[in-house]
């Protein structure tokens, strides 16, 4: 089996994919990605040259091992409320069933996030009728416990149309503003992710979401000019000796960093730079651990020479001390 210490090559070369949300089931590691689609589509600040229409499943039967394309899992048009742009998804096993979790735009333009249920990791699985109730914006990531309580958390600035739900209900603004200038400013407290505790279903929640704040080191929650610290996109959360740690993307710093907690629900405390930028835009991730260790699942844009809405999935390992700590990975030594 191969060291994968510096194992950092694309996962798949048969498409793009990016996105990868990495999960044990049934002895494998299964990854959940998104689809790039090549496409004529501009960078407009707002992800439109980001228009994936379907989703595969990846698998691997060890590290090391060879990754296998499970096939279409789900496709937009088998989505009766989605219009378009299939992004970041995640999956998770609860009561003998499969849960697969997406983003995408309803008929109003509007992101949503939605749930599938299949039989198999692998897919396919069949998309609920609507989105579930209580959800906007995008990057869906859902944790499930030790003591079996799910929670799912999910928010993205700009194209995912987070700074848009400030007052909890969608407000457009002007659609020539620069992108991001809606949110709070540099000085004003950053917005964080939300999360929400799932009812038993796995597709609906217990109570209407909340905002999670970051905080620094003294407890004063991040604020939105700090760019190389503050919460973008792209959540997820894992469990390490009893600590809660989530993870996420600075969007256009391009770092992944990391915060601690005591609790799911937050608030969570900034620890430090999980990875330095890779070549493209953006940076998305997820930890899982397998077999006592534990890895990093990323993208990046070097199988299309940098072009950023054509990404690749990748892993390596990741370091983590006792306490927690985790080793910033420089991902180009």
């Amino acid at each position: 089996m191969q060291n994968i210490s510096k194992f950092r090559t694309p996962l798949v070369t048969h498409m793009y994919t990016a996105d990868p949300s990495a999960h044990v089931f049934e002895g494998k590691l299964y990854i959940y990605p998104s689809h790039d689609l090549e496409n004529e589509g501009l960078d407009d600040g707002e992800g439109d040259h980001f228009q994936m229409q379907d989703y595969h499943v990846l698998s691997m039967d060890d590290v090391g091992a060879p990754c296998i394309d499970n096939g279409e899992a789900l496709h937009i048009k088998d989505v009766p409320w989605a219009s378009k742009q299939m992004w970041a998804p995640d999956a998770a096993y609860k009561n003998g069933k499969y849960y697969f979790y997406f983003p995408a735009k309803d008929k109003d333009g509007i992101f949503r996030i939605g749930a599938a249920i299949g039989d198999k990791p692998e897919g396919p699985f069949k998309a609920e009728p609507n989105y579930i109730e209580g959800t906007f914006s995008i990057d869906p990531a859902v944790f499930v416990d030790d003591d079996g309580k799910a929670y799912m958390y999910f928010g993205g600035l700009w194209g995912g149309q987070r700074e848009k739900w400030q007052t909890g209900e969608f407000i457009q603004g002007d659609p020539n503003m620069v992108p991001g200038s809606d949110g709070p400013q540099d000085k004003e407290t950053a917005l964080g992710p939300m999360v929400a505790e799932m009812n038993e279903d796995m597709i609906s929640f217990k109570a209407k979401p909340h905002e999670i704040k970051i905080h620094d080191e003294n407890g004063k929650p991040l604020e939105a000019g700090d760019k190389d610290r503050w919460y973008f996109e792209g959540p997820w959360l894992h469990k390490f000796n009893g600590k809660y740690y989530l993870s996420y993307s600075t969007g256009p710093t391009h770092f992944l960093c990391y915060a601690e907690s005591n609790s799911p629900l937050g608030p969570f405390i900034y620890k430090g730079k999980l990875m330095e930028p890779v070549v493209g835009w953006t940076t998305h991730h997820s930890i899982v651990e397998f077999k006592g260790k534990w890895y990093l699942f990323y993208h990046d844009s070097s199988m299309s020479g940098g072009k950023t809405p054509l990404r690749c999935v990748m892993y390596t390992e990741l370091e983590i001390s006792e306490d927690g700590t985790i080793k910033t990975i420089i991902p180009y030594e």
